[in-house]
């Protein structure tokens, strides 16, 4: 049939549909969450296996990113510490330093006390020499023997070879540490009558100098020695045997960089490991 004039002509179209690849994205996305879960659970996993002080560095990481990498920053990894000493309500950075000094100075404790032990076998001598770790930091003390005159003759600031030679070990290792240095001389109660105007105070403060000297020639950074303190008789070892030989000694203390929140009542109360060498008749 005919269209007539008026009449629109019929237009038909038709659509091809393309048929989808078989290489869409979306099951990269459900790959990438799969393994991303995977990663997270082994993790975990890694983590409950760890021993509690690592648990603590992660801990630490986590509360405070930023305080953390500026503690990293300053050198060793502050994950590789041992068992703190530190409250657990002490900052995690605070507790991972004093941790890692704490693993430091009992490190320390054991060599030194090797090393003394086998260079008084070598020499034949005995000299007693205190390491112990306080809430303060690591104390070295060198203490005279019944005779009075195992590092220091009689009223004398000149050093002895036993002396000599352990200061000389102790600066071995104090050189593996970075802490300050503070050097003690003290001396027991009896009076200082060899020359006048000198004193307790005086030869006290010689033997700490003279110390001093002796670690720095052994390698010893100067710029570590925070103090060299001459104490006379105003801390005794021995406080009811005032006289006594023993409070005769020269103390080398490396202070913790974190100090504790609540200081122990006695500051010369052990916290860790100590190690005595001890001499003859002691």
């Amino acid at each position: 049939m005919a269209a007539g004039k008026g009449s629109r002509p019929i237009i038909i179209k038709k659509v091809k549909k393309q048929a989808t690849g078989h290489h869409g994205g979306s099951w990269k996305v459900a790959y990438a969450d799969f393994v991303t879960a995977m990663m997270a659970f082994f993790l975990v996993m890694w983590i409950v296996g760890m021993d509690d002080q690592t648990k603590k560095a992660i801990e630490g990481y986590f509360s405070n990113p930023v305080g953390y990498k500026k503690g990293y920053s300053a050198g060793a990894s502050p994950l590789s510490t041992g068992s703190s000493p530190g409250g657990a309500k002490q900052p995690p950075l605070r507790l991972i330093i004093r941790a890692y000094e704490q693993k430091r100075f009992d490190d320390v404790t054991r060599k030194l006390s090797e090393k003394v032990a086998e260079s008084q076998a070598l020499l034949g001598t005995t000299t007693q020499v205190e390491i112990v770790v306080t809430e303060q930091g690591l104390r070295i003390e060198l203490i005279e023997g019944r005779d009075g005159e195992t590092f220091f003759p009689l009223a004398s600031a000149q050093l002895k070879q036993p002396a000599v030679a352990t200061l000389q070990l102790i600066a071995e290792e104090l050189n593996a540490l970075a802490n300050p240095i503070i050097i003690e001389g003290h001396t027991d109660a009896a009076l200082y009558r060899a020359r006048t105007g000198y004193t307790n105070w005086e030869l006290s403060a010689d033997r700490a100098n003279a110390a001093r000297r002796v670690l720095e020639g052994a390698g010893v950074n100067p710029a570590r020695v925070a103090a060299v303190r001459g104490l006379a008789d105003r801390e005794l070892r021995l406080k009811d045997d005032p006289r006594n030989p023993a409070n005769r000694r020269i103390s080398i203390l490396l202070p913790f960089s974190q100090v504790p929140d609540q200081p122990a009542s006695d500051p010369n109360a052990p916290s860790g490991p100590a190690a005595m060498v001890p001499s003859a008749g002691t």
